[in-house]
């Protein structure tokens, strides 16, 4: 677990542990996941943006150093969630900063775009002004200082039906992005030359 850590200007990104994580799962099966899940904060021109944030009862320094960043910040807070997984605790925090959870263009900072991932059941997060590209399931840290897919047991619940050929084709419009970092729900994140990370994830078979 880390504490809120600033990766660049008003761009943060920290870690906790999910009380749901299978310390026992099955290797790519879906519960196959680390324990430790990664969240962003984004202090856009008129919002404070939180994507996927997890904020355990026994994170104390988290919630405080969340609740110093909105003080700090001056705006209004927005939570956005890249699929229904990732819920976590956008509830209590939207109560707790009086935030919207809405991905509607209209409600999100400015500065912020979505991403839907068509058939795969995701919307990423890209923030220009970063080149900061926030995926949840579908991009992964490959604890090698790359990037992979997600394991295809991952899309059994999808109506799409997809497989990873169909994901591939999926994330392919990625790489018309220029992406310099990477910021994992699940793994270590990818700090420079994204891009060419997701390329070579598409690639691997």
């Amino acid at each position: 677990m880390t504490p809120l850590v600033e990766l660049a200007p008003g761009l943060h990104r920290w870690t906790a542990r999910h009380p749901d994580a299978d310390p026992n799962a099955v290797p790519g099966s879906p519960a196959d996941w680390g324990p430790d899940v990664g969240c962003v904060a984004y202090e856009a021109r008129d919002a404070l943006l939180l994507v996927d944030p997890l904020v355990p009862d026994d994170r104390g320094d988290v919630h405080a150093a969340l609740d110093a960043l909105v003080r700090r910040h001056e705006r209004r807070v927005a939570i956005v969630t890249t699929l229904q997984f990732h819920r976590r605790s956008r509830e209590r925090l939207a109560e707790r900063y009086d935030a919207s959870t809405s991905r509607a263009r209209r409600a999100l900072p400015d500065g912020v775009e979505t991403v839907r991932m068509a058939g795969a059941g995701e919307t990423m997060v890209w923030i220009p002004e970063h080149r900061a590209l926030v995926p949840g399931d579908r991009l992964l840290g490959d604890d090698a200082g790359g990037l992979r897919l997600c394991p295809e047991s991952w899309l059994s619940y999808l109506p799409s039906g997809m497989r990873h050929p169909d994901l591939r084709e999926a994330l392919r419009p990625l790489l018309e992005l220029p992406v310099e970092m990477v910021l994992v729900s699940h793994g270590e994140p990818v700090l420079a030359k994204g891009r060419a990370a997701i390329a070579q994830a598409l690639e691997e078979r």
